[in-house]
């Protein structure tokens, strides 16, 4: 089952990490910069033969010096343009504040977020519900990938989200062919015949059906937000809730699945 989401958060020290999903503790970090010398005037990105050079030798990182924050009216005025802008705090130091640009790191995954103001720009933000767990690995991997990119081409995410529903009616022994009839076929074995009705809506089956994975140029973020949860509610009543009713039979004494036998067995006759 889907859990509930806690979405990231500069006001937050704990949300659902960006990367692993994992809901747990954010470390924080304000950034310094300092300016390239003449001797090192550009980005240093090492490579295979700068590391093979190294010999050993220990490499230092820089030294950070504390913020001296001071409230003032035009950094103020700057700070609320969202913009990333540097500030020297004193001659004596070789540093400049880095303003409005922030990291966070995941406890879990120890993996870095970055931020510009109060929005995140590295990984790229996922959206809508996060996915049923119990969905195949497969279906997981496309469905995140949807919610990465459904900010950017909502018209990419719902290509991927009818690809989804396509495999989910497979992986459920559907023939995976044609979306109505595996749909029709889910209705007659349990499926609430009302998720027929804003699949409908979406134009995921029916007389204007888009094939799975093709771009629909009617295609929106409303729609998209949609398919997430028409994706959800089919994997809680197909796998998820069937799952639970398992689990909680096998916890049963054998005294009484035998017994639950017999009147089975007893009401078939």
């Amino acid at each position: 089952m889907a859990k509930k989401a806690t979405p990231p958060s500069i006001e937050k020290t704990a949300f659902d990490c960006p990367h692993c999903g994992a809901f747990t503790t954010q470390y924080w970090f304000v950034l310094y910069a300092r300016k390239l010398d003449d001797e090192r005037s550009l980005p240093f990105i090492p490579d295979e033969k700068w590391f093979q050079s190294l010999d050993k030798e220990q490499v230092r990182g820089e030294k950070q010096i504390p913020s001296e924050a001071e409230i003032m009216s035009d950094w103020y005025n700057e700070m609320n343009t969202g913009l990333v802008f540097l500030e020297k705090k004193s001659d004596s130091y070789p540093d400049f504040d880095i303003n409005n640009l922030y990291i966070s790191k995941c406890y879990h995954c120890k993996k870095i977020t970055v931020w510009i103001h109060d929005n995140i720009v590295f990984p790229p933000e996922r959206h809508g519900v996060q996915p049923n767990q119990d969905l195949p690995d497969d279906i997981i991997k496309d469905f995140e990938e949807a919610r990465s990119i459904v900010g950017l081409s909502p018209r990419g995410a719902a290509a991927l989200l009818r690809l989804c529903i396509q495999k989910l009616c497979k992986h459920l022994g559907e023939k995976g062919k044609n979306i109505n009839d595996d749909i029709a076929s889910l209705v007659s074995k349990g499926l609430d015949p009302r998720i027929q009705k804003p699949l409908d809506i979406v134009r995921v089956i029916g007389g204007e059906a888009v094939h799975p994975g093709v771009i629909d140029l009617n295609d929106n973020r409303n729609i998209a937000i949609k398919l997430f949860g028409l994706i959800n509610a089919i994997a809680d009543q197909m796998i998820t809730h069937p799952k639970t009713v398992e689990e909680l039979y096998g916890k049963l004494p054998k005294t009484k699945k035998k017994a639950i036998e017999k009147r089975d067995e007893k009401d078939k006759r």
